[in-house]
C-alpha cells in the first residue's frame, strides 16, 4: 500500500523527503556560530524557562571554532556512525540563528556554503527575528541553495508563551510564517508539547492551526526538563502543572497526532533525546528516537491508520 507521499511508511518521513530531492540520507551538521539570543538580553533576562542549550549540543561543536571547522568535525563524527550518505546540511542550530546583521549572516552562511558535501541550510530561529533586510538575504539564499527556516512556535496560545517567557506572541509566529511563505522560503515548525497548563487535549485542538500554518516540515519536542532552570523550579513546586508523558502514553498520542495532520508536512523527527546528566525530570530519557519511530508506526498500523487520515 503506498500512501498520498508515495512509499508504504505510514508517515511522512524527512527519509523519504530526502531520498526523493537528494537521492538519499542527507544528514544535518549541527552549528554554534556565535549567535546570541535575544530572549536572553533585551526581552527577557535569563531566557525561555526551559531552555538549556548545552543540552542538545554536541561535544565537537564549539562557537569558539570557525563554522568550517565545526563542519568538518560533524562529518568525521557522522562518518562513523552513518558511513553512507549524500551529504549534509549545515544546521545552524545554537540559539537564534538570524540574531545579527545581514552581513554577518553573509559571512557564516556563505562559510558553510563552501564547505565539501554541503548541500543547504537549515536555519533555527524564532519569529520575532526575522527583519525585512534578514528575509530578503533569506529569499536570496533560497533561490540558489537548500534552505529551511526552522520557526521555533514551541506553543499557539499566548497565555503559555508569556508564561515561559518566551518573548512573543500568536500573531508575531502567524506573521512569521507568512512572510515566509511570501518568499516561498520552506519553514520547519519546532513545537514543543509538555508545557506548563497545556494537556494532550490542548495540542490535539492545536493541530487544526498547525495544518492552516502550512509549514512543510514539524519537529516535535516533548518537554524536557533540565536541572538549573527556572522550569525545574516550576515543577517541584507545581507538578500538576505539567502532563508528562510515559513511553507508551507518547507513542499513543502521536498515533492519534498523526491521524489529524495533513498528510503532505514532513515530520523530521517525534521526539528529542539529552544525555541523563543534564535531566532534572524524565520518565523516559533514556527511549531512542528510532525506537519511538518504530512503536509509532507499529500503533498506527495495528489502528489500520496514517497521517492525515482524519485530515
Amino acid at each position: 500500500m503506498a500512501f498520498l507521499w508515495g512509499d508504504e511508511r505510514r508517515f511522512n518521513s524527512f527519509s523519504r523527503h530526502c531520498r526523493a530531492h537528494y537521492g538519499g540520507r542527507i544528514q544535518k551538521l549541527p552549528v554554534d556560530a556565535g549567535f546570541s539570543c535575544p530572549n536572553r538580553m533585551s526581552r527577557a533576562y535569563g531566557g525561555c524557562t526551559y531552555c538549556a542549550n548545552e543540552a542538545f549540543t554536541p561535544a565537537y561543536v564549539s562557537a569558539s571554532d570557525d563554522v568550517t571547522v565545526q563542519l568538518e568535525k560533524g562529518k568525521r563524527f557522522f562518518q562513523n556512525r552513518y558511513p553512507i550518505n549524500n551529504g549534509y546540511f549545515a544546521y545552524f542550530q545554537s540559539f537564534t540563528n538570524t540574531n545579527a546583521s545581514v552581513d554577518i549572516l553573509r559571512e557564516k552562511f556563505g562559510e558553510a556554503l563552501q564547505v565539501a558535501d554541503i548541500k543547504g541550510l537549515v536555519v533555527a530561529t524564532r519569529p520575532d527575528c526575522l527583519s525585512e533586510a534578514v528575509l530578503d538575504y533569506l529569499s536570496e539564499l533560497n533561490t540558489r541553495t537548500h534552505l529551511t527556516v526552522e520557526l521555533g512556535v514551541e506553543s499557539l496560545h499566548d497565555e503559555t508563551l508569556a508564561h515561559i517567557h518566551r518573548g512573543h506572541d500568536t500573531t508575531c509566529t502567524q506573521n512569521a510564517f507568512q512572510k515566509l511563505r511570501n518568499r516561498e522560503i520552506p519553514v520547519c515548525a519546532h513545537l514543543i508539547l509538555g508545557l506548563p497548563n497545556e494537556t494532550p487535549s490542548t495540542w490535539l485542538s492545536d493541530i487544526q492551526a498547525i495544518n492552516q500554518l502550512e509549514p512543510q516540515f514539524v519537529k516535535f519536542h516533548q518537554l524536557q526538563i533540565f536541572k538549573n532552570t527556572a522550569i525545574e523550579t516550576e515543577y517541584a513546586a507545581f507538578p500538576e502543572r505539567f502532563h508528562t508523558f510515559t513511553a507508551g502514553e507518547y507513542v499513543c498520542f502521536m498515533a492519534d497526532y498523526l491521524e489529524r495532520l495533513s498528510p503532505k508536512i514532513v515530520v523530521e523527527r517525534f521526539s528529542a533525546e539529552a544525555p541523563p546528566r543534564y535531566l532534572a525530570v524524565s520518565r523516559w530519557q533514556l527511549h531512542r528516537h528510532d525506537v519511538m519511530v518504530r512503536e509509532i508506526e507499529d500503533e498506527l498500523e495495528l489502528r489500520g491508520t496514517f497521517q492525515g487520515c482524519l485530515f
